[in-house]
């Protein structure tokens, strides 16, 4: 119910100040419509009843700038600083003078919290001056009052800060355990990744030598091929099955909806150049070699890097061009465009050129990139033709 209530004043923040300063405004009325203005609490000028509320008005309003506890406790000191030079007897309403003071030492710093206190004192000091026959008494009975207001501000102070230095280190233990599951997470990943390589090169190795097997035994020893080729299929499903199972561990995201679409190569480089939001031309020069599908992924990825470079970077009515020569013994992929080249301002946290280098260092491959003279800019790749492993 507290965090609720605390909830709905922090949304009605200056409705829950007025609720909070309404008792005491009651009260002050209530007492000066009873006394009709003329009681006094000691010496000193009675004001009357409307300056009695007028007063009131002035020491009440300031409680209303709750969140600003110094800016209303020095209102409400100045007010009643004002009332004492002009000899009015006090009210009920000087009462805001500790409701501010709490109010100062439960949400400001120790030294404005202090203070305070010695300014409340200093009022109480005042007051004993025209108070009718003061006596020490009286004095040590009014800042007796005045500490322990002081006090049990002060003790709701060291208490909220340290439920937000509980809540803060909730936080950041739940933060710390989130990231050691991520970290446990990754660790695990990696031992399965590693699980994955060793099947796989185990399996593969297998087959290898199985299908040489095969070969050998072709011309003298059917059943013995046919053996081997058996053991060859039994271990590429086993190795299927065990890559399925060990990459399911591995995906990140479970609920996500799986895509089964097949990654993109060579020929849907055409659809990926007509359907950027660059204008973009393709042209292909040299006979289309028959490249893995890694190394294709590679080359469409590159080319998709770079005209998304030239959107981001190349400005308003950049043009593009990609090539793809086939003609020498690297696989050239060449993307330019005629957009600020040089004078674009630099992306921070960039990795684009980075992944395209990474591409191509698969293959033993390398990209370059930088302005063109006239403007522009230009990423060229080149990529080794693949050889089938022997």
């Amino acid at each position: 119910m507290f965090g609720r209530v605390r909830a709905w004043s922090r949304r009605h923040e200056k409705l829950a100040n007025a609720l909070w300063a309404s008792p005491l405004a009651l009260f002050c009325v209530l007492t000066g419509v009873a006394a009709e203005g003329s009681a006094q609490l000691g010496a000193g000028s009675a004001p009357g009843l409307p300056g009695y509320l007028a007063l009131t008005a002035l020491l009440l309003l300031p409680l209303v700038w709750r969140e600003r506890p110094l800016l209303s406790f020095s209102a409400v000191a100045l007010v009643s600083f004002g009332q004492w030079l002009a000899g009015l007897a006090p009210v009920p309403a000087n009462l805001a003078v500790l409701v501010a003071l709490y109010a100062v030492a439960s949400q400001c710093l120790f030294r404005w919290a202090m203070a305070a206190c010695l300014v409340a004192e200093l009022g109480v000091a005042l007051a004993m001056v025209n108070w009718y026959r003061p006596t020490f008494g009286m004095f040590f009975s009014c800042s007796i009052l005045v500490v322990t207001v002081w006090l049990t501000g002060l003790y709701a102070n060291t208490r909220r800060r340290y439920l937000e230095s509980l809540e803060e280190r909730a936080e950041r233990a739940e933060r710390e355990r989130d990231q050691q599951a991520r970290m446990a997470a990754a660790a695990e990943r990696a031992r399965i990744a590693r699980e994955l390589h060793d099947v796989v090169a185990h399996n593969v190795s297998v087959m290898v030598v199985q299908a040489d097997g095969a070969n050998y035994a072709l011309g003298t020893d059917l059943d013995q091929a046919r053996a081997a080729v058996a053991t060859i299929s039994a271990t590429g499903r086993a190795a299927l099955a065990e890559m399925r199972r060990l990459v399911g561990v591995l995906r990140e995201n479970e609920s996500a909806p799986t895509d089964y679409t097949p990654q993109p190569g060579l020929g849907q480089l055409d659809e990926l150049v007509s359907g950027f939001a660059v204008p973009a031309s393709l042209r292909v020069a040299g006979t289309p070699a028959e490249l893995p599908e890694g190394q294709q992924l590679a080359v469409y990825r590159i080319v998709q890097e770079a005209l998304t470079n030239a959107l981001k970077h190349g400005g308003p009515g950049v043009s593009a061009t990609v090539e793809i020569d086939y003609s020498g013994t690297d696989v050239l992929v060449r993307v330019t465009d005629d957009g600020r080249g040089a004078a674009a301002p630099r992306g921070a946290g960039g990795h684009g050129l980075i992944g395209m280098r990474e591409r191509a260092g698969m293959y033993g491959g390398a990209v370059s990139a930088g302005p063109r003279q006239g403007g522009g800019f230009e990423v060229l790749a080149r990529l080794p033709l693949a050889k089938e492993a022997a």
